[in-house]
């Protein structure tokens, strides 16, 4: 089974795509999808839309996870990562994925042992759960493997 994590966002999109192993689980791939802020909102919409769909080519996953969204004081960046969270859910759908969505506590509790980790804290039980060299960067990245990792675990 392959998972791929998504943390929304419009500005950036972190990823992560995990295979489900024997034993452990597989990073295959991760990192960013980078919209430029010198585009308007729509640009960069369609541009997480067709990167987040080429990426569900390539894998084939049987899961697209996301992050379900934070709603901080900040009305207008909910906004634009809510409608970020709109294509990515519509690229999974055109492409018959299931679809799983997670709390940031649910996801922090189930990769760290504490809802209350942060990101850095996240980094590095990212890198020593995943087997990998170096930290995974940008946070972002970090964040997409660790909501694939959660789904992997929920569903043992």
């Amino acid at each position: 089974m392959i998972v791929i994590g998504i943390d929304p966002g419009l500005a950036r999109v972190g990823y992560g795509v995990l295979r489900k192993g024997e034993r452990f689980p597989a990073p295959l791939a991760f990192g960013c999808i980078e919209t430029g802020g010198d585009r308007s909102p729509p640009e960069r919409l369609l541009e997480i839309h067709e990167r987040v769909s080429a990426l569900l080519d390539e894998y084939d996953p049987a899961w697209v996870v996301l992050e379900k969204l934070f709603f901080s004081r900040n009305v207008t960046s909910a906004m634009h990562v809510s409608e970020a969270r709109g294509v990515i859910l519509l690229a999974a759908e055109q492409h018959g994925v299931g679809i799983a969505e997670y709390t940031p506590n649910q996801i922090k509790q189930a990769v760290t042992g504490s809802g209350r980790a942060d990101k850095h804290q996240v980094q590095e039980m990212m890198r020593r759960l995943l087997r990998l060299d170096e930290i995974p960067r940008p946070d972002d990245a970090a964040d997409g493997l660790a909501i694939a990792l959660c789904h992997i675990n929920m569903v043992r």
